[in-house]
């Protein structure tokens, strides 16, 4: 199977597994998640060990979200509630310097992936920021943009302290000075309505539909991505996100026909990017075959209008119970092979046995069927 992580595995097992070749470079591990057909790969680890197994100069566009290092006990405003701001031990502070450290030595780790011309776009905001475009003066990127976006219905400032936080901060860079990166300037005039499109967006956040499989805290509404996307790539570049959260990046890469690289630590993020990658993939239609029954013992007509009478309380007695189990391609995007099973383990056992046991799996689908007499 290409779907290999769950969310039991410890979060550094990916790292136990990385490899080191003869002449010390480091190995990639196994994907979590990889889809040959729609060029998709999700690793499961920390960003920093990963990115050094990356090829260099091999990434066409990289967009990252990386923490802003807030939970430190602050509160917002949630639907109308005081809540914690607190996403998690991985947005913690650990003071100025030891944050601008970390973000120098991702940018640095990104920069070296990434091909001659092409460019990065790293979302944040004040908290994180400053120190990102900081950090990208040190290393040599060049500073091409920085977007406003702005969101149009922001949560209220509960302290009333300070302006209301409406906005976020995108800095959109090439590689180095010499880079001649990609600018799709005509469908973004398109886009902007036959006008130059301005530095400020106005992009409502994540639509419910986008959140139907669970929340991440810092999730980015597929819209923002798309356009992002839009704007400095081509369809066949390959686009990578570091901190790859609810996996927004790679489903817009997916939608776009853009090739898709992900590294996410944390395993709940991961079984969400899993939840919403493997919803648009899964596009298979099922042909069940239904056991037809002949009620009557002679073929000669029989009035039985009434011959039954139907309580207001039902009482129905399952008389038939089947569960199907569905092996859909990874390349071959169809069923493969089915077998009725009582369970995931007993299907796959009969599916290593049969002769497709070599035919790689991206999708297992099970259905079942209950029949009750009234």
């Amino acid at each position: 199977m290409t779907l290999r992580a769950t969310s039991q595995e410890n979060e550094s097992a990916p790292l136990s597994r990385r490899s080191v070749s003869e002449g010390g470079s480091p190995h990639l591990p196994e994907p979590a998640f990889h889809d040959p057909r729609h060029h998709i790969k999700i690793f499961h680890g920390d960003c920093l060990q990963i990115l050094a197994a990356i090829p260099a100069s091999s990434i066409d566009l990289i967009f990252a979200d990386p923490p802003y290092f807030l939970s430190n006990g602050g509160i917002t405003c949630h639907a109308g509630r005081m809540v914690s701001v607190n996403k998690g031990e991985w947005d913690r502070s650990r003071g100025p310097s030891a944050n601008h450290e970390f973000n120098t030595a991702w940018l640095a780790a990104c920069q070296r992936v990434l091909k001659p011309d092409a460019s990065i776009w790293v979302s944040g905001t004040s908290h994180v920021i400053h120190s990102v475009g900081f950090a990208m003066q040190q290393l040599g990127f060049k500073l091409l943009n920085d977007i406003s976006w702005v969101k149009p219905n922001p949560p209220p400032n509960l302290s009333c302290r300070y302006f209301t936080h409406a906005t976020e901060t995108i800095i959109w860079a090439a590689r180095d000075k010499k880079s001649r990166h990609k600018f799709n300037y005509k469908l973004m005039r398109q886009i902007a309505g036959g006008k130059q499109m301005k530095s400020v967006w106005t992009i409502p956040p994540p639509e419910p539909w986008e959140k139907k499989f669970g929340k991440h805290p810092a999730q980015k509404p597929l819209a923002l991505i798309e356009r992002i996307l839009l704007a400095s790539s081509s369809e066949g570049d390959l686009v990578l996100d570091p901190f790859l959260g609810s996996g927004t990046t790679a489903l817009a890469a997916l939608r776009l026909s853009r090739h898709a690289l992900g590294i996410e630590f944390e395993s709940a993020s991961l079984d969400l990017t899993l939840h919403r990658i493997c919803s648009d993939l899964v596009q298979v239609e099922i042909s069940l075959s239904c056991a037809q029954f002949s009620l009557d013992l002679f073929s000669y007509p029989m009035d039985r209008s009434n011959s039954m009478t139907m309580s207001d309380t039902l009482s129905a007695k399952l008389v038939r119970r089947e569960r199907n189990y569905y092996f859909v391609g990874s390349l071959r995007r169809e069923i493969i092979y089915s077998a009725p099973a009582d369970s995931l383990e007993e299907a796959w056992r009969k599916f290593s046995a049969s002769s497709h046991s070599a035919t790689e799996i991206l999708f297992i689908i099970k259905t079942e069927t209950q029949i009750y007499l009234a």
